[in-house]
């Protein structure tokens, strides 16, 4: 027949095309003309193969079979049916009675579903499930396995041409199975096979008997080696076409008819964990007489009792296809025979089946394979991990001595039902899931069905933790199986029933399609193919059963479009199971929400509280009804949002501290109807809120006092919104503000605000990771430039107003320190100096201030100004503002540097106030002689004091000036001045290097706190930020000819040193690194604390708390830590080499070379030289305790004895 002559080649025929069918095989055509199929008869034939999952494959897989057949027909090896179907082996059968019962009384599910399959073995060809609406019992009966047959059965039986397509089609493997077994195709006629037939059938694959004295499901096979794999894979994959042939029958929708639903999910996960129960039963068979010697041979020996328990979904009778399955053994005596007879079943099963995995044992891959029952017990009490209990959830008794296995399941159950209790539950749980989650690569998180977000073991975990929470006092819970688990939560009141169902329907949707999806090639996956991988995907969707819809625009989906949209569909339902399984029935215990609800009791609510990680859930409960509990539209928009917000808060370190800054929060903005509307319809705003509640209390006040900035948490067309705002527009709004104001005190109030709300915005962005550490810096630096501006024109304008004049003098605002290197942290103060220049001069051209520098006698300092009659000093400055003389009464009569010095103090004076908000601390101890030293002085008195008195840690101080507010002209003109000073031609001398090197010696001697660690203190520690910025300085001031070295940022320098090849690429990025590390923790420590804190802590809640305010996972604050250490350690050794000259040398207790040892103090050195760090006299002395290089709490409480040790120590030579 020719091609022509056996297809039509209309479109009037009503036989449809290869084209239309699906076939695009070239020799599609050529097979259907071979079989036969060409003629108007065959259309519902033709339309059954085109519903396989891929035609070609369903075409090419039985022409493969009808040829096979009649090869095994021509050969005479065709088996007969009676021989393709053994019976079951008497002696196995006897050994089975009553095994059922031993092993179903755990599980309330395995009764009814195995019920369900006898109903159906029993089923003829007549009889249709409802459930699923196709055949799923015995659907044909065959005399011979022929290739006639075959052909024939294909033709007149649809229901059997349905299950063999659907197999053909679908599964590359099993269809490979079939032919090479040709005479077996009669199997899938037959019902889903029963635990007892499965068993026999295995069983007898090795002649299997069982041994005399032994557990219930102890065998000896009568073969082993090559001989026992062959029959047991034969056998095996003969039981999973079988069960397979039906599943994919009820997903197989076909032209015309109405789509079947799916077989039970639940009464397929059972089949194929009997399956499973019944080759690894054979297995252990084979494995006993490898080791203990086959029935009847001289070297038999009787096995000793071993106990096979499954684990995971085998354990839980919801196995899949193909997966790992866990074990754990339990022997009596475990012995080194029972120890290899393990070995044996694992390497057999893991050979035949699939993997088998003993991992979960007690010590894991590193313990013993089998270990007595008391060995078990004790391991379990003593050092048992939360997640090891959590897996102990899943043991059942699957094979060998089933007492002794039941026995186990006994001992553990009460450990296993008071893991909630444990102290690490909640953390241990949570990171466990994280960890399974970030350990799926990016590329494939989308597609991942069981690892990903919304995927299965979503589901999973939570379940389980529900279990054990409230199975502690519902035995009802202690169920193995997920679905199961779920009905059971249902029924008992903590979840609520259509939530239940919808996460039952969903986590059945993704089973299915890791079904779909294993069974291709029967290999283990749970990952979709790829998104351009349009044929897989379409494959996908035809075995599982997809059916083309409308979208909401009214288009029809393709078939690979409808799959994408169920499974997104499905996975964000899962994604909200949280909200759904513990959230929500919370609020229901508090206030009523619908009929429907959930409603736990308060004591079941608390203990929920408690699992979901606070530690104080009677305050958390309390917290929930002061919330909720009311009659008010924000009450029920309360009820509406919490179940999310609890969700995320449950997410963060502190969530009993979150939740009670969220009531706080709440309160305050209870004439704000935007804050919960906000929250009800933004997720992205409830979810970053809770995160920076539930980790940062000093962010969650000035929330409590900023409420606005809530609004910034969103997201706007750019981007967040937290980023929308530059510095330079910052400054301006802060300083506009404030110069709206009359009124100093209110002006400075409103600084203060708009203060407020930029730390809330700059510490939200830091927090959430929207901001590096630099750009913190350089942002928290510029708010505290516009607050000085702004704080300093207000007090210009106010003098000027009630003085109806100008001011007699401008003044500039210098920062020093990290403020000047644009640097500064959330705890840090703000370092400046004021420089002021009289804006009229006098006849003779020089100022009066200018005049009396020109006085040297013992009651003037040394910028020539009488102390006691002006008071430049501090206390000075503050007796002459109180006395009211401060301004003078004649404006025409001021004298220009008394009235800066007022001016100066009056801002400090006024920022310094205590208020609610985070401190405004103006420190100007690094001017000139320090707090003994004028507050304020002119141009020609910096430039004086620097050249003749200007001690070399003050130029070196000089390296971070730069002008932040006020005059900007005479800012200027300070900075050009001071760099003759701080940039020197030629670099620094000898003797300033050594006088650096000295003062590096004492800060790094005496400096750190007492009791401090120098490994964990930030500042002062080893490669912290002082061993890093003073080495940075220190080549500044050696280099500083290079003028690219002139930068006041430490970063900036470090970048430039290597651009300069002063220092290589790699000890600049070692310096940076720890420099960038030190700020963030630093900063994370002030953001937790509230307050400068300089040292980390070393463990628990603590540092868990700084690490996650640092960027770090809650249960990664270990290697937070670790990080922190590696990185400070290796700049540590940088520093020793480029600061100091040296490699780094340590002594016998491993503790860093002490540098003072090694320093040259000067021939002419003595103990009672009290200059010996050029300090001549107590006012110098004050320089040094209160410079930006020390500590100043420190030196203050420790003055008297700094002093003595400066005197009265000899440095060893």
């Amino acid at each position: 027949m020719t091609r022509s002559q056996g297809l039509p080649r209309t479109s009037r025929s009503d036989v449809p095309s290869p084209r239309v069918l699906g076939l695009r095989r070239e020799r599609a055509v050529e097979d259907l003309e071979m079989l036969g199929w060409t003629g108007p008869e065959h259309t519902s034939l033709l339309w059954t193969l085109a519903a396989a999952g891929s035609p070609d494959l369903a075409l090419n897989n039985f022409v493969r079979l009808v040829e096979a057949l009649r090869a095994a027909e021509e050969a005479g090896d065709l088996p007969e049916p009676d021989a393709a179907h053994p019976e079951s082996v008497a002696a196995a059968a006897a050994a089975q009675d009553g095994v059922d019962a031993g092993q179903g009384g755990t599980d309330t599910r395995q009764g009814a579903a195995r019920s369900g399959q006898q109903d159906a073995a029993q089923a003829d060809a007549s009889q249709i499930d409802p459930a699923v609406g196709v055949p799923v019992g015995q659907v044909a009966q065959f005399t011979d396995a022929k290739a006639a047959t075959l052909l024939a059965a294909v033709e007149e039986n649809p229901n059997f041409r349905r299950r063999l397509f659907a197999l053909l089609g679908a599964s590359t493997a099993l269809g490979d199975h079939v032919v090479a077994n040709p005479g077996t195709w009669v199997d899938l006629a037959a019902p889903m096979p029963s635990r007892q037939e499965m068993m026999d059938a295995m069983l007898a694959a090795v002649g299997a008997t069982p041994v005399d004295g032994a557990g219930e499901l102890t065998f000896k096979a009568a073969i082993t080696g090559s001989e026992a794999d062959s029959a047991l894979m034969v056998a095996y994959r003969n039981l999973l076409a079988r069960v397979a042939a039906i599943d994919l029958a009820s997903t197989m929708v076909e032209r015309g008819h109405t789509p079947p639903k799916a077989l039970d999910f639940e009464a397929l996960s059972l089949a194929l964990t009997d399956a499973a129960d019944a080759g690894l039963t054979a297995a252990l068979a084979v494995a006993c007489s490898t080791v203990y010697g086959k029935p009847g041979a001289e070297n038999e020996k009787q096995p000793a009792r071993l106990a096979v328990l499954a684990m995971g979904k085998c354990g839980a009778q919801e196995l899949n296809y193909i997966s790992d399955v866990d074990v754990i053994f339990v022997a009596e005596p475990a012995d080194a025979r029972a120890m290899r007879w393990a070995g044996e079943f694992i390497n057999i099963g893991s050979r035949v089946f699939f993997e088998v995995d003993a991992a979960l044992r007690p010590e894991g891959k590193r313990g013993a394979l089998v270990r007595t029952l008391d060995s078990h017990v004790n391991y379990y009490r003593r050092w048992a991990k939360t997640w090891e209990f959590q897996a102990l959830l899943k043991a059942r008794p699957m094979s060998g001595d089933l007492e002794l296995g039941r026995d186990y399941c006994e001992a553990i159950a009460p450990m296993v039902w008071s893991a909630a209790e444990r102290e690490d539950f909640v953390p241990d749980v949570q990171a466990m899931r994280r960890r399974v989650i970030e350990n799926v690569p990016a590329d494939i998180r989308s597609r991942e069905l069981k690892l990903g977000e919304g995927g299965l073991r979503d589901v999973e975990f939570a379940v389980q933790l529900l279990q054990l929470v409230h199975g502690r006092t519902d035995e009802n819970l202690r169920v193995s199986a997920t679905v199961t688990a779920l009905r059971q939560l249902v029924d008992g009141g903590y979840v609520g029933r259509e939530d239940g169902q919808v996460l039952i329907r969903c986590y059945e949707f993704m089973r299915l399609l890791e079904h779909r999806l294993q069974l291709h090639r029967l290999k283990r996956t749970h990952t979709l193919p790829e998104e351009d991988d349009v044929q897989e995907r379409r494959w996908l969707a035809k075995t599982s059963g997809r059916v083309r819809s409308t979208d909401a625009s009214g288009n029809q989906r393709s078939l690979v479009e409808q799959l994408e949209s169920d499974v997104r569909q499905s996975a964000l339902q899962i994604q909200n199971l949280h909200r759904k399984l513990f959230y929500r029935p919370l609020l229901s215990s508090v206030v009523g929400m619908d009929a429907d609800a959930v409603r736990l009791s308060p004591e079941a609510a608390k203990r929920q509280l408690a699992a979901l990680g606070y530690e104080s859930p009677q305050r958390a409960f309390e917290h929930l009804r002061a919330l909720a509990d009311g009659t008010t539209r924000k009450h029920k928009l309360q009820a509406i949002i919490l179940p999310s917000l609890l969700e995320w808060l449950s997410a963060t370190v502190d969530p009993d501290a979150g939740l009670l800054a969220y009531r706080k929060l709440s309160e305050a903005a209870m004439d704000r109807s935007w804050f919960l509307r906000l929250l009800r319809d933004e997720n992205i705003v409830g979810k970053r809120l809770m995160f920076l509640l539930g980790t940062s209390p000093f962010l969650a006040d000035l929330l409590l006092n900023s409420i606005d900035s809530v609004k910034l948490l969103s997201d706007g067309a750019k981007g967040p919104k937290l980023l929308d705002r530059e510095p330079a527009v910052v400054t301006h709004s802060l300083v506009a503000a404030a110069n709206r104001q009359r009124d100093p005190d209110k002006a400075i109030g409103v600084a203060r605000a708009l203060r407020r709300a930029e730390l809330s915005r700059i510490a939200a962005a830091d927090l959430l990771g929207l901001m590096s550490v630099e750009e913190v810096c350089v942002s928290l630096s510029w708010v505290w430039d516009a607050v000085l501006e702004a704080a300093l024109q207000t007090e210009i304008r106010a003098w000027e107003d009630e003085h109806q004049t100008n001011a007699p003098a401008t003044i500039s605002v210098i920062g020093m320190g990290r403020l000047g290197g644009a640097e500064l942290g959330y705890g840090s103060d703000a370092d400046v100096m004021f420089v002021a220049e009289p804006v009229e001069q006098d006849g003779d051209g020089t100022n009066g201030a200018e005049a009396a520098e020109g006085k040297k006698d013992a009651g003037v300092g040394k910028d020539g100004v009488d102390v006691e009659k002006t008071g430049v000093g501090d206390s000075g400055a503050q007796k002459q503002e109180s006395s009211g003389d401060a301004a003078g009464s004649d404006a025409s009569a001021v004298d220009p540097l008394k009235w800066a010095i007022t001016i100066c103090e009056s801002v400090r004076r006024r920022l310094g106030k205590p208020s609610q908000d985070p401190p405004l601390e103006v420190d100007s101890n690094l001017r000139p002689e320090g707090r003994n030293g004028a507050l304020v002085r002119t141009l020609a008195s910096y430039e004086r004091y620097y050249s003749e008195w200007g001690e070399t840690w003050e130029l070196q101080a000089l390296l971070r000036a730069t002008w932040i507010a006020g005059d900007k002209n005479l800012g200027m003109r300070f900075l050009r001045m001071i760099d003759q000073f701080r940039y020197p031609a030629g670099g620094a001398t000898a003797k300033q290097v050594s006088e650096i090197r000295r003062m590096k010696a004492r800060v790094d001697s005496e400096r750190l706190p007492k009791g401090a660690d120098k490994n964990l203190h930030t500042k002062l520690g080893r490669g912290g930020l002082t061993d890093v910025e003073w080495t940075a300085q220190l080549l500044t001031m050696q280099h500083c000819d290079k003028k690219h070295l002139r930068n006041t940022s430490t970063l900036g320098v470090l970048r430039e040193m290597a651009g300069e090849e002063l220092i290589s690429e790699a000890d600049a990025l070692t310096m940076r690194e720890a420099w960038i590390t030190a700020t963030k923790a630093r900063n994370a420590l002030a953001l937790v604390r509230g307050k400068r804190k300089d040292q980390l802590p070393g463990s628990g809640k603590p540092l868990a708390q700084v690490a996650a305010a640092a960027g770090w996972p809650i249960e990664e604050s270990q290697e937070f830590l670790d990080d922190y250490l590696k990185k400070t350690r290796r700049a540590r050794t940088v520093v020793d080499r480029v600061f100091w000259g040296e490699d780094i040398v340590e002594d016998a207790e491993g503790s860093e070379f002490d540098h003072m040892d090694q320093l040259d103090w000067g021939a002419d050195h003595h103990p009672e030289d009290s200059r010996a760090f050029g300090i001549g006299d107590h006012v110098e002395l004050d320089k040094v305790l209160n410079s930006d290089m020390l500590d100043r709490d420190w030196a203050a409480d420790r003055r008297d004895e700094v002093v003595r040790a400066f005197r009265g120590r000899r440095p060893r030579l």
